[in-house]
């Protein structure tokens, strides 16, 4: 338990102070955030604000999970590093992104199918190495069986397992991504999800086969160590938050919200709770989906609209709503959904 409070503290630290000197580095050379001509106006003076602060998030994560190791005393684990590779994947592609629209001065990076490309590549690779390193007790990162609120029956098999998992870090990346559209938005509905990550790792790991033998006991390997890297999120979210929320300094970018969302569907993954993710990152849910029914209504009605812009924060924009707002509401609804998610977990236990 003491590694995830080193962990927490000491990535909170890193990234509270290493922002700052991260955003005049940034100025310095010019790398500042394009803003797209056809967002909401409001939008307009934020053009010029620095941009990839994602690194910090990244590095300060890292720096802090291997710290609480090497002061902890304890191994590091495979599925904990394998949720790293997957987040420092997913923030390269990311950064190649975000450089590729600082060198055009445009809100145009890689190509749509050039960025799924890149995501596919890393996640798929995940997903195919969670299914190995097993453990003396017979446990891999990943398992082959589908996962709801904990481990099922319902065996999937290689390929669809790592079909699967591709798609549930597609899909929670770009939703993540797709978020990240309002100062502070992402980085504190994100801080919320790793600390639930925190507790179910923290429980699972107290409930588990390896420990316990009562029915209800889980077969998750590294539940603890897990939790120590959703702490290491968790404080690394919460110390860039302080130079990211209204008025933000900084923005995380591309290399920032790919890679929370990779951390967030590796964690699920790996912790056996792939469909309670949808709960867990219930806001992200609620703004991928606004984004798939724009598109699909406007294509089947020739050209109308359900909301007056997409992702779903840009329309309460546009209904007059100021930025804070819309932030702090959007906040509680990411809180009520984890705490259903975690209330969810916990019933599951209780009443099975």
């Amino acid at each position: 338990m003491k590694g995830i409070l080193i962990a927490g503290a000491s990535s909170l630290f890193l990234s509270l102070f290493l922002t700052p000197l991260f955003i005049r580095f940034l100025a310095a050379r010019g790398f500042g955030q394009p803003i797209r001509d056809d967002g909401p106006t409001s939008h307009h003076v934020k053009r010029g604000t620095p941009t990839m602060g994602g690194v910090i998030l990244i590095l300060g994560t890292t720096l802090a999970y291997l710290l609480s190791h090497l002061v902890d005393g304890v191994g590091i684990s495979a599925s904990a590093l394998l949720v790293l590779g997957l987040i420092w994947g997913l923030g390269a592609v990311g950064l190649l992104d975000d450089w590729l629209k600082i060198s055009k001065g445009k809100s145009l990076g890689l190509t749509s199918k050039q960025k799924l490309l890149g995501q596919l590549i890393v996640a798929s690779s995940f997903a195919y190495a969670g299914l190995h390193f097993v453990d003396s007790f017979h446990l891999a990162p990943i398992s082959k069986n589908l996962s709801t609120l904990r481990d099922t029956s319902i065996a999937l098999g290689t390929i669809l397992v790592i079909a699967w998992v591709t798609f549930l870090v597609l899909g929670t990346s770009n939703g993540v991504n797709l978020t990240d559209g309002l100062d502070g938005l992402a980085t504190g509905a994100s801080i919320m999800t790793f600390l639930s990550f925190i507790l179910i790792g923290v429980w699972e790991f107290r409930q588990s086969c390896v420990f316990s033998h009562v029915a209800k006991c889980y077969q998750v390997r590294d539940p603890l160590d897990l939790a120590v890297l959703a702490a290491a999120l968790a404080g690394s979210c919460a110390g860039f938050l302080w130079w990211n929320t209204s008025p933000a300094k900084i923005f995380m970018g591309d290399v920032g919200s790919l890679a929370l969302g990779g951390a967030m569907a590796g964690l699920a993954v790996t912790l056996r709770t792939e469909f309670l993710l949808v709960l867990l990152g219930g806001l992200f849910v609620i703004i991928t989906s606004s984004v798939i029914i724009q598109t699909v209504y406007f294509k089947a009605s020739g050209g109308k609209r359900v909301f007056k812009m997409a992702p779903l924060q840009h329309h309460f924009e546009l209904l007059g709503w100021g930025e804070v707002t819309i932030v702090v509401r959007f906040w509680i609804i990411a809180g009520i959904s984890v705490a259903g998610g975690l209330g969810l977990f916990y019933a599951q236990w209780v009443v099975s």
